[in-house]
């Protein structure tokens, strides 16, 4: 039986592309469906959990003070940075394998969404040693649950906090405060300070939840920031006598209730849960996690109608995602034949790997057995997204026209190119493009490539394809 569109459609949109459309079956829907529910468990090895991943940054200190008077032949940056760079590595290597090796490819896909939707980046020095960690323990487990859970997972580990600073938030009432200005009034010196911090409540209401959208209309001002902050005062990251994966320190949190969006809060660690609860069941948290999502797999701008579906999906069931997900490949609006969505560097060595049969030997390290990147996390990296390193809290960008520039376009050329080379002799391109795009490959590109010159020039003229750059 030939391949349906809606095939080809589940496997491109939803999933990360597979070799052989066969393999999603007759019923596309209920394929994806099977595949709800919590992440695959990671794959390799060197992966730490939260516990181990904070030993290692409180092992950091060490490091530092070793830095201040290296050994011969050696900097401090070699030393600080040889301390995270095998985890790093293995974090890096297990995103892509886990990837390209699934069977589950609809949830892989929407873990990817999640750790993009709450991104932690390397980028912030304070969160080496620890992203790889969140997206295991924060993100994996709960993509299919609640977003509420989603939610507190994501705002209280250590990760978060660390990367958006509230692990240095003090509420200016605090304990931590007013000890620090008596000793400061008698000219002591001591560790300093700073204050409270507005970062992680700012990204919870415009990034997580609420939407900035939000802000423009009035559902959630300054103010509400600011008190949200006070809320989360206190919420620090523990290191000993063992590490903990997060802790409220009384001591630096601001005395008082508060109050966020109209309503009032108590005094201490319990806020922070009742205002997320508040948050997740806000209507213009649903409106925007359906617009994400929408956007992420259907189209830059998603029909309107399938976004009120999903928001409605989403409050009807209390934040429960998997009915979200359900509605998402149950409605007609998300199948339409229309290639809208271009991959991302990510997405199409991913896509590359599992079409092509190689994520075993794409995944190796290229040193032989040594801490070296591995081969894909490479490729990723040249073509403009550098793994676990979006270049904000916004994460890396949904939108096609961010990743067509001339230069990035370029970039997949060559990229296609070398990798073509390698593989294409042992490729029949022609009958893998007509396996793993079926409806979807086109004339124009089924002409192009059965006048290839050799298989590896045909292997990149399909990976360079319209049908196969997009989704």
């Amino acid at each position: 039986m030939a391949p349906s569109l809606q095939s080809a459609i589940a496997a491109h949109r939803f999933g990360l592309g597979e070799a052989d459309l066969g393999i999603v079956g007759a019923d596309p829907r209920a394929w994806l469906a099977a595949q709800i529910g919590p992440a695959d468990a990671p794959r390799g090895n060197g992966l730490l959990d939260t516990r181990q991943a904070l030993e290692l940054v409180a092992a950091e200190r060490e490091k530092r003070q070793l830095a201040k008077n290296p050994p011969p032949g050696m900097t401090a940056e070699q030393i600080i940075g040889g301390h995270y760079r095998e985890v790093i590595v293995a974090d890096a290597r297990s995103r892509l394998a886990t990837a390209a090796l699934t069977r589950r490819p609809f949830a892989e896909r929407l873990q990817w969404f999640w750790t993009n939707h709450f991104t932690v980046s390397l980028l912030k020095g304070s969160t080496r040693g620890l992203v790889g960690a969140f997206e295991r323990d924060a993100i994996r487990p709960n993509i299919a649950g609640r977003f509420e859970t989603l939610l507190v997972a994501s705002t209280t580990h250590p990760a978060m906090l660390r990367y958006l600073d509230n692990w240095l938030s003090a509420g200016p009432n605090s304990r931590v405060v007013t000890f620090e200005a008596r000793r400061a009034a008698r000219r002591e010196e001591g560790p300093r300070v700073s204050g409270i911090n507005e970062n992680l409540a700012r990204e919870v209401l415009e990034l997580h939840t609420l939407g900035a959208e939000s802000a423009r209309q009035g559902i959630y001002t300054q103010a509400d920031v600011t008190s949200f902050a006070a809320v989360l005062t206190g919420w620090r990251v523990g290191y000993e006598p063992a590490p903990d994966e997060s802790v409220f320190n009384a001591n630096w949190h601001e005395p008082g209730p508060k109050t966020v969006l109209g309503k009032r809060y108590p005094e201490g660690p319990d806020a922070l849960r009742q205002v997320l609860h508040d948050l997740a069941q806000h209507p213009a948290t649903a409106r925007f996690v359906s617009t994400k999502l929408a956007r992420h797999f259907v189209a830059d701008e998603p029909p309107p109608a399938l976004v009120e579906r999903l928001a409605a999906i989403y409050l009807k069931s209390d934040g429960q995602l998997a009915e979200v997900y359900r509605e998402l490949i149950r409605n007609d609006l998300s199948w339409n034949a229309g290639l809208a969505k271009l991959k991302t560097p990510e997405e199409f060595v991913v896509s590359t790997a599992r079409v092509l049969g190689i994520g075993d030997r794409l995944f190796e390290r290229q040193d032989g057995g040594n801490a070296a990147d591995n081969a894909a996390a490479g490729s990723v990296i040249a073509l403009g997204q550098r793994i676990q390193a979006a270049p904000s809290p916004a994460g890396w960008s949904d939108r096609a026209d961010d990743w067509l520039g001339p230069d990035a376009v370029w970039k997949r050329v060559e990229w296609a190119t070398r990798i073509a080379d390698r593989t294409g002799r042992s490729v029949d391109a022609r009958r893998l493009a007509a396996q793993s795009l079926g409806p979807l490959l086109g004339p124009e590109t089924t002409q192009q490539i059965e006048r290839a010159a050799d298989g590896p020039q045909a292997l990149a003229l399909l990976l360079l394809a319209p049908e196969f750059q997009r989704r």
